[in-house]
């Protein structure tokens, strides 16, 4: 660094020497030949070293930088004491003798440092920029004026016009910077400058947006343009003047945003750019394309240099004599190609085409459009004739691929350009390599897209390179890996409208398949062997590489990737719950409508295939790829039970809305409720017998999408209507119709094999569906009233009690239509009820029909109750009232579901409460009837009596052949549900203290035993006499033990109905047929359990000899059952009901 100080001061003291007489600060610009040779040498000699050295800076930049600073500090008369502590470039200075501006402009022509000079200048105030202008214009006028100083002259212009060269210039600490530093202080001296150093130092930092000529750049280059047209004589000077006149023009008057050019013309441009120039170098270099895209960029881009005085139409003067006067000249004739011919023709296209382009400024009108000057300069312009100017395929690859690799501007759309450029459809070597160096610059949603598309037509073409496909396919995969979520979820949209099948969607070679399916086999096979099969959470971490793997093969393949998760799902225990979570992070996946089967477009013309390979069409199901995939995956194979289970919480887990990309507010679900409905409900349903799986999986799955809660907007109809909801519901009313008589022997073409459960849920999604329907029916009803009559008149054929479940979607537009019998026993008024003549509702049936209606909804069970016609004074018509109920309960207990039972037993309470059903308690199961008040229970005993009743009619000989085992199975069933709820009732008349007291209890001293009187149910118990302080200790004393008196009746009580419930329970067990109702036999152990805790609780409650009695008579009773195991059990737990006192 020393050494080339060294030589730049030598060389600078030999020029000043060479001036004398005279000095280099007087040097005249015709003596600049004799003296200025030993700086140039000595410049070129560093910077020729210094190429071999790149860590180290430009010497050229830096000797313009120390010679115009020597200049600057020389007019600011800068002590050097200052200098020496504030300049960074003192010791180089410091060395140089007084200078002038002649020696720094002739410089800077000498060492064709025009860029240099160009850099320097922005960095200055646009004031301070006119007048280092005007210095440069009268340098370059002053005589002798050669062609060299005006071509320095349009250098500077072109430069300045270009910007601050981004490459070239550093940051805080490069040249530029500290250039710009030094003359903002040295600015700041001026105002403490004598007045005659202050004249010399004219640094003008004026508002730079004053009208003055001298603030304007475009009127001082303009003009000084027309003052030097004389000492243009070549032609390349003359168009490398008119281009950048044209540009300045462009970019400063005739457009105020940027013109943007489609990528493709941009690289076209370039690779012309850089081919001519490529010639004259003999090579193409990564610092041609940046120029050449420096240059496109400024001559697109409104100027910084604003004109504040210069007006359209005067610069459209200057320019159009120019023009004239160059013509005339012959200088605009075009004989051979070069770079300022080329530059010359875009611009002279962008002047002609600029109104059309940019749009008018705001300072230009239609009439500036259409002034005289105008349409003269554009007639000039349109008279000149070029070249046409050629660029191979090769040149526009290489400069695509050198953009993308070395990240210049605007390489990501250039990436997007490569990557969908057909004709290098068939890649070579070269060209994999390079994407696969280069990934991170195709990682961009519409990039990815392209290179797909072209990857596509590669696979589909007549003969394609298999292992360069498969390369290519690698890469892209990778790519798209890479993206982030969200883009990875555009781009499996993306691709499912291309094709439903991705890169393999034609006749693609076994090699490429092969190789994808191990892919998938793997993805799979990691994302369950990493804890994806049974385990119920999933980690976060496990979450997103497995959703990751999905994605990667699903956008090589979306529909295989898809029927392995359906496949997974449905058949690998437990891994459902994963599979959706996955599917629910990739929402891309739900595409729209399928396609065309793309296996049978390939039997086709290969013109037919590729016109119709982007047409949508729905299948048979109309549904989305993962419908369809998942259809295929369970009608290859019977489900069981727990696949079918599998299936149903996959679909309800994919219905469920939720926030699939993070920062979305919408929850959204990867399968919409009506689209599960429309594929897998309602053509199961309506082809029962004939589907993919049974009528009861279809009614759960329905059940679960009504349960869906989609979060619609308040005004949107609710999306059940876009399932078909009036057919909807009457094929769930017909198979309900068939339930009616579930046990009977089904008829013909009717559903088999039903279950209770199925009934009861399929009366939950009737009255749903009913509740849905009718809203929308009565928010429009002139909307719905076709359907609706449509749906009330296929009603006629089923039974009548089906058309209450759909009571909803009636609303007041029907009356309600029962049996005529059901109005000789119920007040119903005309306006609103009307009956029926139906044969199996004949005479004596009202209370049958009755009974129906109670089970069918809470609404109807509360109208009958408040309506039953029954006159209470007359013990007749109470009798006979008690008796019909007793046959009609007998007649529908073995069809009625669960809930329609519970509505049974609820009817049944009111009317034993209200005294409307006579129920008689024998007491056939005591031998006496012990002193206690079972007020308090009459209604549980009552009840368990008549359904005591109730089984023995059933069990009877007149009825035992009414159902089948199942029948029977589901009776036992249902008495044990009326169990329990006698059960409820009792214990919550007494509550049993909480296992802390119990144990408390336990842990106290056992009372001694005394002698027993004549009554073994009296105890007599030395007790210790408390302590009594006061009146009202002794008050609370007594009211405690009157407390414990009642709390020892209420459990002899309790005992005794529970004795009373099991008698009943195990006599209809052993009148049952089979007598082996496994629900029977856990009631049983149900009420003993209780009946020991009360006595456990109560110990006062049971005398020893009473428990003895009970244990004996419990165990009489049981050794009626059939069944011997149940027998054993039963009996083991009635030895341990032993009373407290005598353990």
């Amino acid at each position: 660094m020393e050494k080339d100080s060294a030589v730049l001061q030598g060389a600078f003291l030999l020029a000043s020497k060479l001036c004398l007489p005279s000095a280099l600060s007087s040097l005249q610009k015709m003596d600049w030949s004799r003296v200025g040779h030993p700086v140039v040498e000595a410049v070129r000699e560093i910077c020729g070293q210094e190429e071999l050295n790149t860590t180290a800076s430009c010497w050229k930049k830096k000797t313009v930088c120390v010679v115009w600073l020597k200049l600057l500090c020389g007019e600011a008369e800068e002590d050097v004491e200052t200098s020496w502590r504030e300049n960074p470039f003192f010791p180089l200075l410091n060395g140089l003798p007084e200078v002038n501006y002649v020696v720094l402009l002739e410089l800077v022509r000498s060492l064709a440092a025009a860029d240099v000079f160009a850099n320097f200048l922005l960095c200055l105030p646009q004031s301070q920029i006119c007048v280092e202008l005007e210095r440069l214009v009268h340098h370059v006028k002053s005589s002798p004026t050669r062609e060299d100083d005006v071509r320095l002259f349009l250098e500077v212009w072109l430069e300045l016009w270009k910007g601050r060269n981004e490459q070239k210039v550093g940051g805080e600490d490069s040249i530029e910077a500290m250039f710009a530093k030094q003359f903002a202080r040295l600015s700041s001296m001026s105002s403490s400058l004598s007045p005659q150093a202050a004249k010399r130092f004219k640094l003008d930092t004026s508002n730079p947006m004053t009208s003055s000529p001298a603030n304007d750049v475009l009127y001082i280059l303009l003009h000084a343009l027309k003052d030097m047209k004389d000492h243009i004589s070549s032609s390349d000077l003359c168009l490398q003047a008119l281009s950048i006149s044209l540009d300045s023009l462009f970019t400063a008057l005739l457009i105020d945003q940027e013109v943007k050019l489609p990528t493709k013309e941009k690289m076209q441009i370039l690779s012309k750019a850089v081919s001519i120039r490529e010639k004259n170098d003999g090579k193409l270099s990564l610092e041609l394309i940046q120029e050449a895209q420096r240059d496109l960029r400024a001559s697109h881009r409104p100027s910084q240099f604003k004109p504040s005085r210069m007006m359209l139409r005067e610069a459209l003067k200057i320019i159009t004599d120019l023009t004239q006067f160059w013509l005339n000249s012959k200088l605009l004739a075009v004989d051979d190609l070069s770079y300022s011919t080329f530059r010359l023709e875009q611009s002279v296209q962008r002047v002609l085409t600029a109104p059309e382009e940019a749009g008018l400024p705001e300072t230009m009108t239609e009439s500036d459009v259409q002034m005289p000057e105008m349409n003269l300069l554009r007639g000039l312009l349109k008279s000149l004739i070029f070249p046409t100017i050629e660029t191979t395929p090769e040149m526009e690859a290489k400069v695509t691929m050198n953009i993308i690799s070395h990240r210049l501007e605007d390489y990501q759309s250039f990436a997007e350009l490569c990557a969908s450029e057909k004709s290098w459809a068939s890649p070579d070597e070269q060209l994999l390599d390079f994407l696969e160096k280069n990934k991170a610059a195709f990682q961009q949603h519409d990039t990815l897209l392209s290179l797909a598309s072209t990857l596509m037509a590669t696979l589909h073409s007549e003969a394609p390179n298999v292992r360069q496909c498969k390369k290519l396919m690698k890469v892209t995969a990778d790519i798209f890996s890479a993206l982030s979520l969200e883009d990875k979820n555009k781009s499996l949209a993306a691709m499912l409208r291309l094709s439903t099948r991705g890169f393999l969607g034609h006749s693609v070679p076994s090699a490429v398949t092969d190789g994808f399916e191990q892919e998938l086999n793997m993805a799979f096979n990691c994302i369950i062997q990493g804890g994806g099969g049974a385990s119920a959470t999933v980690s976060l971490g496990h979450l997103n590489t497995a959703a990751a793997l999905i994605a990667r093969v699903a956008f090589q393949n979306p529909e295989a990737a898809l029927k392995s998760c359906c496949h997974s799902a449905v058949f690998n225990k437990g891994s459902f719950s994963l599979m959706a979570k996955i599917l629910q992070q990739l929402p891309g996946l739900k595409g729209e409508k399928v396609r065309e089967n793309e296996a049978e477009c390939d039997e086709k013309e290969e013109k037919q295939a590729k016109g119709n390979r982007d047409e949508v069409k729905d299948d048979v199901s109309g549904g989305r790829l993962l419908c369809k995939c998942l259809q295929e995956t369970i009608k290859t194979k019977s489900l069981l039970a727990c696949e079918k289970e599998q299936l149903l919480k996959f679909l309800g887990l994919l219905m469920m809305p939720v926030i699939a990309v993070e920062g979305e507010e919408r929850r959204q679900c990867f399968l919409p409720p009506q689209e599960v409905v429309n594929i897998f409900v309602l053509p199961n349903l309506s082809t029962a017998g004939r589907s993919l799986f049974d009528t009861e999986l279809s009614l759960q799955l329905l059940h679960t999408a009504l349960g869906v809660d989609v979060q619609q907007p308040a005004s949107s109809p609710h999306w059940l209507l876009d399932c078909s909801p009036f057919p909807l519901l009457y094929i769930l009313a017909q198979l309900h119709n068939q339930a009616l008589r579930f046990w009977e022997q089904p008829l013909e073409g009717t559903v088999c094999h039903w279950s209770m459960d199925t009934k009861e849920l399929l009366e939950s999604v009737l009255a749903t569906l009913a509740k849905v329907v009718g809203a929308e029916v009565a928010a429009a009803p002139s909307s719905w009233s076709r359907a609706l009559f449509w749906l009330y008149n296929k009603m006629e054929e089923l039974d009548w009690a089906v058309r209450f479940h759909l009571k909803p979607v009636w609303g007041e537009h029907f009356k309600n239509e029962v049996p005529l019998s059901l109005l000789t026993v119920c007040d119903l008024p005309e306006q609103e009820w009307s009956g029926l003549d139906l044969p199996q509702y004949g005479q004596g049936s009202g209370l049958l029909a009755w009974m129906e209606c109670c089970s069918i909804s809470d609404s109807l069970r509360a109208t009958m109750l408040s309506c039953l016609s029954l006159d209470q004074r007359r013990t007749d018509h109470v009798g006979m009232f008690s008796k019909g109920l007793l046959v009609a309960l007998t007649q529908t207990l073995p069809w009625c579901s669960v809930s329609q039972w519970s509505r049974l037993l609820g009817t049944l309470r009111e009317l034993i409460t209200s005294g409307r059903l006579h129920v008689p308690f024998s007491l056939e199961y005591v031998d006496y009837l012990p002193l206690m008040d079972l007020r308090r229970f009459s209604c549980d005993l009552r009840l368990s009596v008549l359904l005591l009743r109730v089984l023995q009619l059933l069990c009877g000989s007149s009825c035992s052949d009414w159902l089948s085992a199942d029948g029977w199975a589901h009776v036992g069933r249902l008495y044990a549900h009326a169990v329990r709820e006698m059960m409820n009732s009792v214990r919550a008349k007494l509550p049993l203290p909480s296992s802390g007291a119990w144990t408390a209890s336990a842990s106290t001293p056992p009372k001694t035993p005394a002698s027993r009187d004549s009554n073994p149910s009296c105890t007599s118990v030395k007790v210790t006499k408390p302590t009594i302080d006061s009146p009202t200790e002794a008050e609370g004393l007594k009211e405690s033990h009157k407390e414990e008196e009642v709390e020892t009746t209420l459990s002899q009580e309790v005992l005794f109905v529970l004795s009373q419930l099991f008698c009943h329970v195990q006599h209809i067990q052993v009148m049952m047929p089979g007598g082996r109702s496994e629900p029977l036999f856990l009631s049983s152990l149900e009420i003993l359990s209780h009946y020991e805790a009360v006595m456990t609780a109560f110990p006062e409650s049971s005398s020893p000899l009473e428990s003895d009695n009970t244990r004996h008579f419990f165990t009489t009773i049981t050794d009626n059952l059939e069944s011997e195991e149940m027998k054993v059990v039963l009996q083991q737990k009635i030895a341990q009901l032993v009373s407290a006192g005598a353990r």
